[in-house]
């Protein structure tokens, strides 16, 4: 019996979340990450709690975004190198519905542990407090943007050698809106302005992306293999 949408999903997450737990020292990479960029733009910008909490959820919002962007040439290269995507391709599952797995375990791994630290790398930049609900919800509608998105160029890539420069000049200007949106918002709550606007066209983009970045990727992944 040919296992259903959900007995797949389950299979690739254990196997996803064993092999993180054998290298959890890779794990630690995105948040070790976060905090030196964190630390770097507060040495930079003097250790002033004014200038810090100025910037602070623009700070974290590139710390997060480069954190994740680290991890995304690892996407689906192990795949690709030890026959796994072939494998995928023959599966009786739609190829989109793996990859979506595979996005979601990755941002599982690498950045939601990011976004759950947040409260406490906007402590160290002095984050108002009032700032933090609003930073919160656009990190949980941005980032699995940013995986999305991410997921996508991983797939274009997956065939080349050395492809880490290139992954990441193909994904970077794709970023850029959800980095606009995604920091706006908190800035337009801290001048007293609604930030609904910018948190529902994160939402809009996230619903589309969704549904369209797996199959993306999946067309991708066929013609890279084939």
């Amino acid at each position: 019996m040919s296992p259903g949408l959900a007995g797949s999903a389950r299979a690739l997450l254990v196997r996803d979340f064993r092999l993180l737990w054998r290298r959890r020292g890779d794990a630690f990479q995105p948040a070790l990450f976060a905090l030196l960029v964190v630390v770097l733009f507060a040495l930079a910008l003097g250790g002033e709690a004014d200038a810090l909490a100025g910037s602070a959820s623009a700070v974290l919002w590139v710390a997060v975004l480069l954190s994740g962007l680290l991890g995304l040439d690892t996407l689906f290269r192990g795949d690709a190198e030890d026959g796994s995507l072939e494998q995928w391709m023959l599966a009786p599952v739609p190829l989109a519905w793996l990859v979506a797995v595979r996005t979601f375990s990755h941002w599982s791994a690498t950045v939601l542990p990011l976004v759950i630290a947040t409260p406490l790398l906007g402590e160290l930049l002095h984050l108002p407090r009032t700032e933090l609900p609003v930073l919160l919800a656009s990190l949980a509608l941005g980032t699995p943007l940013l995986s999305l998105l991410g997921a996508v160029v991983a797939a274009l890539t997956v065939g080349m050698r050395r492809s880490g420069i290139l992954l990441a000049l193909l994904a970077l200007p794709l970023y850029v809106p959800v980095l606009v949106f995604g920091a706006g918002s908190v800035a337009a709550h801290a001048q007293g302005l609604d930030p609904a606007g910018a948190l529902l066209l994160l939402g809009a983009g996230l619903v589309l992306a969704l549904v369209l970045a797996p199959l993306a990727a999946a067309a991708a992944i066929r013609i890279a293999l084939s």
